[in-house]
């Protein structure tokens, strides 16, 4: 945030977005309390605990920090929908970002041990699809002229 102030000009513009991984990132957030919900050392590399910027709060704190002005977040909300359990846990098997690197360091059992309790607490309609929600919260913020 501070280099983003320091670059735009005087009475510029800055947009910017933060996914709300405490809420409504719903993926990530079921999947983190799945985890913890198993094992209490999750927590440590939960994002929504991790990143207490990604709350509108702490968004227009850290703005106002860097000299910036007019943070009035907005939420984002883009429908998320799985095909089916299939569809919402692969991305969680590629190992690439902090859920799926998380699951890829858990030996197979504790693997299938998340993988069950998940599939046991997400929202499955009838179909078999998943739809859940993933939130942004996004700003405009502007350099005092």
């Amino acid at each position: 945030m501070a280099e983003m102030a320091r670059v735009v000009r005087p009475g510029g513009t800055v947009a910017l977005y933060v996914w709300d991984y405490a809420g409504e990132m719903q993926m990530m957030r079921r999947s983190w309390d799945a985890a913890v919900a198993l094992d209490t050392n999750a927590r440590n590399v939960d994002e929504g605990r991790r990143f207490a910027v990604c709350q509108p709060e702490a968004l227009c704190r850290l703005v106002q920090r860097a000299g910036l002005e007019g943070a009035r977040p907005r939420a984002i909300d883009v429908p998320t929908t799985f095909a089916d359990f299939d569809d919402f846990w692969s991305p969680f098997l590629g190992g690439q970002g902090p859920p799926p690197a998380y699951c890829a360091a858990l030996p197979r059992d504790q693997q299938a041990k998340l993988r069950d309790h998940l599939r046991a607490t997400l929202p499955i309609e009838r179909d078999g699809t998943i739809r859940l929600r993933a939130r942004a919260f996004a700003a405009r913020v502007t350099r005092p002229a």
